[in-house]
């Protein structure tokens, strides 16, 4: 690849798992808004995502909202508050919803006890019907979980495992404050196929302090190793003026754009002669695995958590910091855990700000998933489903498509295509589609 092009569409844009984005949030949407939005949703499955903001230590590379915890009791006094939360946007709901998909993220949701684990999973059950084939995905730190607490998560009903990986190298591992040993991992993914559960995920980064090409595909090596069902492979997004723990990083250990882009592109072959199929930008799947199945049906979606194969029209988001996204728009909860459980005691939805859509944002946001999930934007269907909502972007795409002079994007008279070339530069492209993002002076992570 040209180094001037990677040079040129590397500079930082949006992960666009949202549109518009979570910098553009504002507290004009409201715990009152909310509310009305809830009581506007009648029919429907739902997915929920529930965050524990929670570990037993900060990793430096990590851009979660989470704390480090040396005691059990804050976690407690916090479940209390994520039970009741539970509790407050049922009743706002007009009537008993079914739930067909719960993630679990953090922090490291794995710090969860048994008992709590069983008191949330009472709650649930008391407010939603959990469909039978619901997918319950949790995110897992092998560091830090035995069977016995893998045995408590199956019996909640954890039907997916996602296991961080990052990097196995012991220089990457110290950069970035996480010692993991591959036999720590080969354990737990032993015993969560041994509990049956069905489909495990491997998270692995690249871009990390230290990491060169060869130590990446070493990782890989050994990832592709446990036979995982999915990879997961990120850009490291260095965001120190965002996470303050990340300035602990040497930025001098960093590597640059094109660096990054050899580490992709070489840890996407490897991954690729194994036997997976690339799912978006950054996910990669077993050829039957559900995942890759939508890809090839036009089912898959993108979200606050990547790539999902979750068709839900309402995510509702509990907990500290979470997003929820209705058809309304977008909901986010108080950030600080403190605060978040005053205003859940107070009998308050958590609500600190979101995004209330017009017809024009839902057809961007349709516009930026299609290219980010299927690298391909129909002018036609976007008119279909949203009239004249769609003629800006329409418009948009053509720009878009004139004003190419490196061959990445090809246009069929209704189809604009990212060309091979193109795909790896999707989230610089996607965001000629993004109306706020020169709005405000939010910052973002590399593009590649």
């Amino acid at each position: 690849m040209n180094p001037d092009i990677i040079a040129r569409y590397s500079a930082p844009v949006p992960r666009y798992t949202s549109y518009p984005t979570a910098p553009h949030f504002h507290a004009g949407v409201n715990e009152a808004m909310y509310r009305r939005w809830l009581e506007e949703s009648t029919c429907g499955a739902l997915s929920l995502y529930l965050h524990v903001p929670f570990c037993d230590r900060l990793c430096f590379y990590c851009g979660c909202h989470t704390k480090q915890v040396r005691r059990y009791d804050p976690i407690a006094t916090y479940l209390e508050a994520l039970n009741a939360e539970i509790e407050l946007v049922a009743n706002a709901l007009p009537h008993r919803r079914p739930v067909s998909a719960i993630h679990f993220g953090g922090g490291s949701p794995t710090i969860v006890n048994r008992a709590d684990l069983e008191r949330l999973r009472a709650t649930l059950d008391r407010h939603f019907d959990i469909a039978p084939d619901c997918e319950i995905g949790v995110e897992i730190d092998p560091t830090h979980v035995d069977a016995e607490k893998l045995r408590a998560w199956k019996a909640f009903g954890m039907t997916r495992a996602s296991v961080g990986v990052q990097d196995f190298e012991p220089v990457v591992q110290a950069a970035i404050n996480r010692p993991q040993s591959f036999e720590q991992t080969l354990s737990v993914v032993g015993t969560l196929r041994e509990l049956g559960i069905g489909s495990i995920n491997l998270d692995i980064v690249y871009g990390l302090p230290h990491q060169d090409k060869a130590m990446l595909l070493r990782t890989i090596a050994l990832s592709l190793s446990l036979a995982p069902d999915r990879l997961a492979m990120f850009g490291y997004a260095h965001v120190p003026w965002v996470k303050k723990h990340q300035s602990q990083i040497d930025t001098a250990t960093l590597a640059g754009p094109a660096e990054r882009f050899e580490m992709a592109r070489s840890g996407a072959e490897a991954i690729l002669a194994a036997g997976y199929m690339t799912v978006g930008i950054d996910h990669f799947a077993k050829p039957a695995d559900s995942m890759a199945q939508a890809l090839l049906d036009g089912g898959l979606r993108r979200n606050f958590q990547g790539y999902t194969t979750d068709d839900a029209d309402t995510l509702i988001g509990f907990g500290a910091s979470s997003i929820g996204r209705l058809p309304q728009g977008y909901a986010q909860n108080i950030v600080p855990t403190s605060q978040y459980i005053q205003a859940v005691s107070e009998g308050r939805l958590p609500i600190a700000r979101g995004f209330a859509l017009s017809d024009t944002d839902r057809a961007a946001a349709a516009a930026i998933e299609s290219l980010m999930c299927h690298n391909a934007l129909s002018l036609p269907d976007l008119r279909a489903r949203f009239g004249r909502a769609a003629d800006a972007v329409c418009r948009d795409a053509m720009r878009v498509y004139h004003a190419d002079e490196d061959g990445l994007t090809s246009f069929d008279g209704s189809t604009l295509t990212l060309t091979p070339e193109g795909r790896p530069f999707v989230r610089a492209i996607a965001a000629n589609f993004d109306r706020y993002l020169d709005r405000g002076g939010a910052k973002h992570s590399l593009a590649v």
